[in-house]
């Protein structure tokens, strides 16, 4: 294995442009690629949700960490979209843009319901999937909007972002709320402020989400794929990862104690222990 580097976040920016929407990228390592798809929580990015992972798989790998329309420094999003199906055609067009043949992809929450409808429409243009507290399955026991979800939905409403907001939302967020430091939380409420006049996860007219347990490539799906969830996720509840993990003819499903939505930073050296396994084969 390749000796870790300490990648920093200004020496690895890059932009692409696809569709005439701006999309910003941080590409670090070598070798075969990786593309990381960040999930819906306000403030969110590629860099924030996996600032403790990219040093770890791109040892080994190529990564790319990109920053949905919406989030980060990429452009808004349309209006009036399919998300899944939207989101996942602006990374394969990302992928085009910068001559990628296949890639694995890792996908958090809502970047793992972009990452797995570009693998059943694309099968061909992906090698192996990571979903982390997907929306993929359906919800076997608990609420369909659990509460988590209804403080991303319902974020911008009313008086629009503010810190209280936030932290109610990081206290369903994480296992140990105490760990999203203040400085962390306020990078959060700046960085979603970008997007007031058009937040990402603001539903309009035209605008849907594709239930994607339903779709009828799902129990055909030829890719390895590992499933990682925390026990204690109060955003997409483990019941959501059994019903993808049932379906799913090669998945594994990789459970951690103590620990909620974001598994990558709540649990990073066990994560980059265990991803950079499966993607290498080991």
């Amino acid at each position: 294995m390749n000796s870790l580097k300490n990648y920093i976040e200004a020496d690895t920016s890059r932009y692409v442009e696809v569709d005439g929407i701006n999309i910003h990228f941080n590409d670090a390592g070598q070798g075969e690629i990786v593309i990381m798809l960040h999930g819906s929580g306000p403030g969110a990015s590629g860099w924030s949700n996996f600032n403790r992972n990219i040093d770890a798989l791109a040892a080994t790998h190529r990564v790319l960490c990109v920053d949905m329309p919406g989030w980060g420094k990429s452009d808004p999003r349309e209006t009036g979209i399919n998300f899944f199906e939207w989101f996942a055609d602006k990374i394969i067009a990302v992928m085009d843009a910068l001559d990628i043949e296949k890639a694995s992809v890792i996908g958090n929450s809502l970047g793992g319901g972009v990452a797995f409808k570009m693998a059943l429409e694309h099968p061909d243009r992906i090698d192996r999937l990571v979903l982390m507290g997907s929306p993929v399955g359906f919800a076997m026991f608990g609420d369909r909007f659990p509460p988590g979800i209804q403080d991303i939905l319902f974020f911008y409403e009313g008086e629009g972002p503010t810190l209280e907001k936030l932290q109610s939302f990081a206290s369903k967020f994480v296992y140990d709320p105490s760990k999203m430091t203040d400085e962390l939380l306020n990078q959060r409420l700046e960085a979603s402020k970008k997007f007031i006049d058009n937040p990402p996860m603001k539903f309009g007219p035209g605008d849907a989400m594709e239930p994607l347990w339903q779709h009828p490539a799902l129990t055909t799906l030829p890719h390895d794929v590992l499933l990682i969830w925390g026990r204690d996720d109060k955003v997409v509840p483990l019941d959501r990862g059994l019903s993808t993990f049932s379906q799913i003819p090669k998945a594994r499903l990789y459970v951690i104690p103590q620990c909620g939505h974001w598994a990558q930073w709540e649990q990073a050296e066990e994560f980059n222990r265990v991803v950079s396994g499966f993607l290498t084969g080991e």
